[in-house]
């Protein structure tokens, strides 16, 4: 029999395409954004540059400077803001001192910050042990160029505040010697402000680092 003519089989309604369902895209996760090496490395290496250019500038200036005696001003043996430094002032970090020479008056015309050169003269020998201080001679506000026999041109800063520096205020004392010196330096104070002179090294650019200081006929080396 034919199956189509089978009156008891009731024709199939043919059935649509099932849909297959949708499943949402899940968005990939965002890749953190990388820093560059270089941004990281490059403040690095400057920081360390400017670390390392201080103390290989002191060494150059400490191998190829020139020995100059300078002339302390009174000073406070104590300086506990920097623990226990010694601090130093010199009469060529006087103003009124400075003014008064060759080219102080216009070096000096202004309070404005700025650097500067003092021309110093290497006396005549010293009778004793104990050097005897360069004498300033003129300021200038460029480097000279010429300068005379026995003569150095030690560079110095003006401060916003109207102090002079020269990168040679304030040392350290081995800890073994400081109470020495203190009590020392304390005591020839009230006698003779004169009695003690600083050794300090100026290279051919003027930059200068402490060397010894004489206090009466002994030398502390720094």
């Amino acid at each position: 029999m034919n199956p189509a003519s089978d009156p008891l089989k009731a024709p199939q309604t043919p059935q649509p395409p099932q849909r297959q369902p949708q499943i949402a895209e899940i968005p990939a996760k965002e890749r953190p954004r990388t820093i560059p090496a270089w941004r990281f490395w490059t403040p690095l290496l400057i920081q360390m540059a400017l670390l390392v250019s201080v103390p290989a500038q002191s060494a150059y200036t400490y191998a190829t400077g020139e020995i100059v005696v300078l002339q302390t001003a009174p000073v406070d043996p104590y300086d506990f803001l920097r623990g226990y430094s010694q601090t130093l002032r010199y009469d060529v970090s006087d103003p009124s001192i400075l003014r008064v020479l060759p080219g102080g008056a216009e070096v000096f015309a202004t309070e404005s910050p700025g650097s500067f050169y003092v021309v110093l003269q290497q006396p005549e020998a010293s009778p004793g042990p104990r050097p005897t201080p360069w004498r300033p001679v003129s300021v200038s506000p460029e480097r000279p160029e010429n300068l005379g026999p026995n003569q150095v041109a030690l560079r110095g800063e003006t401060t916003p505040w109207g102090q002079i520096r020269y990168g040679l205020e304030s040392y350290y004392m081995p800890e073994d010697r400081r109470e020495e010196l203190n009590r020392t330096i304390g005591e020839v104070q009230q006698q003779d402000i004169e009695a003690f002179v600083a050794e300090v090294k100026v290279d051919r650019r003027g930059n200068a680092v402490p060397v010894s200081l004489w206090v009466r006929e002994q030398n502390y080396r720094f």
